[in-house]
């Protein structure tokens, strides 16, 4: 039998004795070499573990930034006061009388866009649309206290369109199309009504704080949603 690496032997005591030294640093670097490698793989893990953390951290901390930014940069919604109607004068702004009847099918109105009258029983949801919307229903929604801004298309640009709705409150407001207007916009309440040139008009959020949600509407405390949308609810 060949004696293996570990158990050989010799007749010189000098020469066993540097056999068994040769084994013993052979075992120990065998297990140094081990342990290096644990060493190399446990380093390994924790760098991944590192690098993992970073990335999910740097992750994280950018999905919070674009909240935030959403947050912060989001156009917000413009708001007045309600019932703040005072009685002040606004230049240009026209004033009128008009009965509050609920009524059935179309009705000539005297004023254009309409600023009160004669109107159908169901009222226009408050919101933005892109299409013109029945007078009869828009005109109930301002017995409510809404404020109505309408545009001609043909006389007002999407940038126009857009800075008009960026001057609406959430709620109690409408914003449409109207054809044919005399104007390129106006802005309407119950028995009040301004016409403008510019939708970058300073009166337009005077015309809101003097008579968004008006006390002096007909019925100043009833709702603006809960009836029906017309075409083109944004």
């Amino acid at each position: 039998m060949t004696p293996s690496a570990d158990k050989r032997q010799s007749g010189n005591p000098a020469a066993q004795a540097q056999i068994n030294l040769t084994v013993k640093q052979q075992r120990e670097q065998q297990k140094q070499a081990k342990l290096a490698e644990y060493q190399k793989q446990l380093a390994k893990r924790r760098r991944g573990k590192v690098v993992w953390w970073a990335v999910g951290s740097t992750a994280a901390i950018a999905v919070v930034g674009l909240i935030v930014a959403s947050v912060v940069l989001a156009p917000q919604r413009v708001t007045y006061e309600a019932a703040n109607s005072t009685g002040r004068e606004i230049e240009g702004v026209e004033t009128f009388t008009n009965v509050t009847t609920h009524v059935e099918g179309t009705v000539d109105y005297e004023q254009n866009p309409p600023a009160g009258g004669e109107h159908n029983a169901v009222w226009l949801n408050c919101g933005v649309y892109t299409e013109p919307q029945a007078n009869e229903n828009a005109v109930h929604s301002m017995e409510h206290g809404a404020v109505w801004i309408t545009y001609d298309p043909a006389q007002v640009s999407d940038a126009d369109i857009e800075t008009l709705r960026g001057q609406m409150p959430s709620t109690y407001a409408l914003l449409t199309p109207y054809p044919d207007m005399d104007t390129p916009i106006a802005v309407t309440a119950w028995n009040a009504q301004l016409k403008l040139d510019s939708a970058d008009d300073p009166r337009i959020s005077e015309f809101f704080t003097e008579y968004w949600r008006s006390q002096n509407a007909p019925e100043p405390n009833a709702i603006c949603s809960g009836a029906i949308d017309g075409p083109g609810k944004a």
